[in-house]
């Protein structure tokens, strides 16, 4: 091996993307123990992306060493061994399986000189990246310029490995033989998170009547429901009328509750009833998106009126209903006196003097007069939350006292790197805080009540704040949705599963700022104009101010979070779009250029982006963003050696893969550029693509590439031929831009496609070529007879192989809904690769996995396997050409399934695991 060459990594040569995919796309539905669940924030990685992008990373291709694997097939079956590990790697359920876990890192020295790396992430977010980094026991290394970011990560990846082991501290705690990981810690929360509560409902729970039941008995209130009013326009009839989007409660069968709203005396009066005869259609509710009417006579309201009402502090509210935890499910009630009196509490004292942004990204309530960060919420919800912001303060000397009592030193405070009795308890109260702040997400004046879950939904679905005309407000101390104890167990939760193993550092810093002396990159940078993640944070960055102002003085030191230097694109804090493109695009170089000069330069550096699928315009990728990293990347003086399509939002069904054209992320890995690098021709670039493409695009056809992913996969080997060079001259001297490169990896990713047809047979190629020209349309059978006969082929030996249809002057293509039934292929006299893989993708399609692989076990030994996945590729490439959805989803169910469908017919024909034989040709399995 060329010893100034570092070796090739993993990733920068295949992948089990697949098992990736389908892991990602299942922890969306993981929740309890989730580190996503300790707190929100916005376009987190999922965790088996993270890690198995980061052992790829890190882990040498076989190919690097021919000293161990010398032939092709031994290079194979050792990628096989590690993709294995990967496809395990992944699962949720072994994410703390420490045995895995050291079969990884025992990989992962093994291919750096016997050590486990440093790696960092400078723009930590959410924290996935430097949280699997920790769990596959490397240094971890967390900066972001957002408080919120590192206060998050703080909780993940730095405080649980300084108090990993320990037992709880408060009295009658300890009750374990043993605890790994954070457990104690997390026991510690749950316990001062209950003194909390109790506390808080001690000095506030008056504020939070009960409720009486048509039984005479008393429940506790879940939810206020309430309506935002304006008074009408009409001059005749000025009634107070409310904004109501739906008047429903619950429209759970059997269990229907709605709202009926009658006038009298001038005054709208509410009554909840308990049937299914409640309004439809646009009777349901006041309000829409054009606008709203009077519930008195119907008089139109539009939006200006209501927004300058709203500005003169002439909108009112309405208490509409109130919903209680019943004897056996929800109970709803009419609004009564006491409970719109117990809400009418004055403003609490000393609350942030905050400004909302004049504008930002999805921002919509500062046209309704909404002003400062404290406008979102009520008066009682300011109260609630206050209280409980302060707990935290009380609830951390209550750890310290206990602490002391249990014999802990007192060592110094967390932000001084202390272990002792002083940082423990400013360790939980970060947690408890972290609970207040997830409980805002619920307690704000924004939320709403989900009809068919009967329940309150969270401000931040989305990443926006809207205006909501009736809202629900949550009762903190009931045991449903929004309540505190609740939003504080789902932190313990998180606390317990995080790895809490190697040593992690969370701190503040700006990514142009930061150190990279021989630290491993993975990151997730911002994208471009997506998200405004200061804005948004800046909601949860109040309460976490209150609450840690002692606690992360360093974190939450500044008013609001920092917006001047935040790396997006957004044309309100920057003169527009133009302005905001050119900032952006020179701080990310800063960024990566800085990179550049102090990165670990053994390993590749990865870089993350999520795709939308309005970044697709017809023929390809163009999206501004995209565009914008790979240029950026490429100026920096980076080389991208791979790009790997990551979904994260897809169903596990094939069907449902592949309706989505677009991946959710995509990951780059990147080198250095050689500061010599040299400059060429643009009819160079295009000889050396045409040299250097086809070989790598058949290694991913072979892999565990989806033909949905195909294309952006293609762009890895492709861009890493363009950006090996400083610049490629055009035939008039320019320089040739990134889309002029895509442009031509895609036409080569065309021939590629296209020459496997000199390989087919000749019914094949005849198929092939109609189907490119006429779909399963009919056409003349004279054109279909001269198209066969320079194929080699005749109307009639395409007949006998049943796939072609030549009557009455016309022909056609036999379609996949009529190859999906019965068929024997090893009866079929004549039977083509044409055949072999339109049946099977319908059967497929039809009948699923088990099906497609008994006919593939009969077929195997006259059709070859690889040519029908080849052929998988080139249809779906052809139907998504000419936009047939079907076809294309089709082909590309058959085509992602092949791993499983061979597997499985292998087994049936009885063909040992060893024994590849063309079913598994880069050592999937």
């Amino acid at each position: 091996m060329n010893l100034t060459q570092p070796a090739k990594k993993l990733i920068e040569t295949s992948l089990p993307l697949e098992a990736i995919n389908d892991a990602s796309v299942r922890e969306k539905s993981i929740r309890h123990g989730h580190p996503s669940t300790l707190h929100l924030y916005w376009s987190r990685k999922p965790l088996a992306t993270a890690r198995a992008v980061l052992f790829a990373q890190l882990v040498d291709d076989p190919a690097s060493h021919p000293e161990q694997f010398p032939t092709v097939a031994e290079q194979d079956a050792e990628r096989a061994r590690l993709h294995e590990l990967m496809r395990r790697l992944v699962v949720w359920e072994n994410s703390n399986d420490e045995t895995l876990l050291r079969q990884a890192r025992a990989e992962i020295r093994k291919s750096n000189n016997g050590e486990l790396p440093a790696v960092v992430d400078p723009f930590a977010g959410g924290g996935s990246i430097p949280l699997e980094a920790q769990r596959l026991g490397l240094e971890a290394h967390a900066s972001d310029l957002n408080p919120l970011s590192v206060i998050i990560n703080k909780a993940l990846v730095d405080i649980p490995p300084r108090f990993a082991g320990r037992e709880p501290v408060h009295p009658g705690g300890a009750e374990q033989n043993f605890y790994q990981r954070a457990e104690g810690l997390a026991e510690d929360v749950r316990h001062y998170g209950q003194w909390m509560r109790d506390e808080a409902q001690r000095r506030i729970g008056h504020l939070y009547p009960k409720v009486t039941g048509p039984d005479g008995s008393e429940y506790t209130v879940i939810a206020w429901k309430w309506a935002r009013t304006v008074r009408s326009p009409n001059p005749a009839n000025p009634i107070e009328t409310p904004l109501v989007n739906s008047w429903w409660l619950s429209k759970k069968k059997g269990h229907e509750a709605w709202i009926k709203a009658t006038v009298r005396d001038g005054q709208v009066h509410y009554e909840v009833m308990h049937d299914a005869n409640g309004p439809r259609g646009k009777d349901d509710g006041t309000i829409n998106r054009r606008g709203a009417v009077s519930v008195a006579d119907g008089t139109p309201i539009d939006f200006d009126y209501i927004r300058s009402e709203s500005r003169a502090g002439r909108m009112g509210t309405h208490l509409i209903a109130v919903v209680a935890e019943g004897p056996s499910g929800r109970l709803y009630t009419s609004p009564m006196v006491l409970h719109t009196e117990a809400a009418r509490v004055d403003r609490p004292v000393g609350l942030p003097d905050a400004a909302l942004p004049v504008q930002a990204l999805g921002f919509r309530v500062q046209a309704y007069g909404f002003k400062q960060w404290i406008d979102l919420f009520t008066n009682r919800q300011l109260v609630a939350l206050t209280t409980l912001s302060d707990l935290v303060g009380e609830a951390r000397e209550r750890v310290l006292a206990d602490a002391l009592a249990a014999g802990t030193p007192p060592g110094e405070r967390l932000r001084d790197g202390g272990t002792g009795a002083q940082a423990y308890a400013d360790a939980v109260a970060t947690y408890l805080a972290l609970g207040v702040s997830r409980t805002a997400d619920y307690c704000n004046a924004l939320c709403t009540w989900h009809t068919t879950g009967e329940k309150i939904t969270h401000l931040f679905t989305r990443q926006a704040i809207p205006m909501t005309w009736d809202y629900t407000e949550a009762n903190i101390f009931s045991g449903s949705s929004g309540n505190f104890l609740g939003q504080l167990t789902w932190v313990a939760k998180a606390l317990v599963h995080a790895p809490a193993s190697a040593a992690g550092e969370a701190k503040q810093v700006s990514a142009t700022d930061r150190a990279y002396d021989s630290l491993v990159i993975s990151t997730d940078p911002p994208y471009y104009d997506n998200i405004g993640y200061s804005d948004l944070s800046d909601f949860f960055y109040i309460w976490l101010r209150r609450c840690l102002h002692d606690i992360h003085p360093d974190v939450v030191g500044t008013m609001l979070t920092p917006k001047a230097e935040e790396l997006v694109a957004n044309p309100y804090r920057h003169d527009g779009k133009e302005g905001a493109a050119k900032f952006f695009v020179d701080g990310f170089n800063s960024v990566f250029a800085r990179i550049r000069q102090g990165a670990n330069p053994a390993v590749p550096m990865t870089v993350y982006y999520a795709y939308k699928q309005q970044d697709a315009a017809a023929g390809g990728t163009t999206s501004t963003g995209w565009h914008t990293l790979l240029a950026g990347l490429i100026d920096a003086g980076w080389e991208i050696t791979a790009t790997w399509p990551m979904r994260s939002e897809l169903a596990n069904r094939p069907r449902s893969q592949g309706s989505n054209a677009l991946a959710s992320s995509i990951v780059l890995a990147c080198r250095p550029r050689p500061a010599d690098a040299p400059a060429t021709t643009r009819r160079a670039l295009t000889a050396q693509l045409k040299a250097e493409l086809p070989g790598a695009l058949r290694t991913l056809m072979q892999g565990a590439v989806a033909p949905v992913d195909l294309a952006q996969a293609a762009i890895g080997p492709g861009i890493s031929v363009f950006s090996r060079y400083t610049r490629v001259r055009e035939a008039d001297g320019t320089n040739m831009t990134v889309s002029d490169a895509l442009t031509l990896i895609n036409a080569t990713l065309d021939e590629v496609l296209g020459e496997q047809e000199a390989d087919t047979d000749p019914d094949t190629r005849f198929a092939t070529r109609w189907y490119r020209q006429y779909g399963w349309e009919q056409d003349s059978a004279g054109l279909a007879d001269q198209l066969a006969r320079s194929c080699d082929t005749s109307l009639g030996a395409l007949e006998r192989g049943g796939t072609f249809q030549a009557r009455g002057g016309k022909a056609r293509l036999l379609s996949p809904s009529e190859l999906d039934g019965q068929w024997n292929p090893e009866a079929d006299d004549r039977i083509s690769i044409w055949e072999a893989t339109v049946r099977l993708a319908a059967v497929m399609n039809k009948d699923g996995v088990e099906r497609t692989a008994q006919l593939l076990a009969q077929a195997q030994s006259r059709i070859s396997p690889d040519s029908i996945k080849e052929l998988g590729f080139l249809l779906f490439h052809e139907a998504e050409k000419q936009h047939h959805t079907e076809d294309a989803l089709l082909f590309n169910g058959l085509v992602t399934a092949w791993a499983d469908i061979t597997g499985k017919a292998r087994r049936l024909a009885g063909i040992p695991t060893a024994i590849q034989d063309g079913f598994n040709m880069n050592g999937e399995d």
